[in-house]
């Protein structure tokens, strides 16, 4: 039973006019991609995490064909919230409309074969920032102008967000893991506000994705301080998901 992630799914089977090849070749039928390694290597007791940005849906029912499309792959399914995830935005009413296979964290915490797990979304904070890193690329941003204005207020809802996940895992659990839509740490470890409010919760895994088009030479996270930062956004694993547990 092993625990697998990946991030940015950017799926838009109940849409159309938001493919995501106008973003590089690299995405040309990149759901067939992803649809072929998870099949072919996920197994029906593993478990996916999927730390957002799933569908470019807007309202709950055009997420549909999406969220029946990630039901359909094996696994039990863990999803969060990303910066464009537009439809989910009432945990209650999205709970309630999801497949079986798929559980929705938002905020809070679930308990995987004595692996707690946490998530929540996240925000830009600028403590790090990935400029070296990214190539110039026609970007995905499409905040609000609320949050554009005011990014720091953001943040600073999303880090108390963060506190209540991570209090709601379970404190017995061997093995704990946050999930994380936006990057929670600089690509060079450097200590971060909400890296050590990871350590001081015990997590020993983070997963998180966000960030597109990122150099390919690039050295992205690791482990610092016993927490292991897994970047699974979908493009940089090459439509391939990442087992973080065997």
């Amino acid at each position: 039973m092993a625990i697998w992630a990946i991030a940015d799914l950017h799926l838009s089977l109940g849409i159309v006019g938001k493919e995501m090849n106008v973003f590089g070749p690299e995405w040309n039928d990149h759901a067939n991609k992803i649809a072929q390694f998870w099949d072919a290597h996920v197994a029906q007791d593993d478990l996916v995490l999927i730390p957002g940005d799933i569908s470019w849906a807007m309202r709950l029912d055009e997420a549909k064909a999406d969220l029946d499309w990630i039901d359909k792959r094996p696994g039990t399914k863990l999803i969060i919230r990303g910066n464009h995830d537009y439809w989910c935005h009432a945990p209650t009413k999205v709970r309630k409309a999801l497949p079986p296979s798929i559980h929705l964290l938002w905020s809070d915490a679930f308990l995987w074969q004595n692996v707690a797990i946490c998530g929540t979304r996240l925000w830009d904070s600028p403590e790090y920032n990935f400029g070296a890193f990214i190539e110039m690329k026609k970007p995905l941003k499409e905040e609000t102008k609320a949050q554009q204005e005011h990014p720091e207020q953001v943040f600073e809802r999303e880090v108390m967000r963060l506190g209540t996940a991570l209090n709601a895992l379970d404190k017995n659990a061997p093995l704990k893991i946050a999930m994380v839509h936006y990057p929670p740490i600089g690509a060079d470890l450097a200590p971060s506000r909400v890296s050590e409010m990871l350590e001081k919760a015990g997590v020993s895994i983070c997963v998180f994705g966000h960030l597109h088009s990122v150099r390919p030479e690039s050295k992205m996270f690791g482990t610092k301080n016993g927490v292991t930062y897994h970047f699974v956004a979908c493009d940089w694993l090459k439509f391939r998901l990442i087992k973080i547990v065997d």
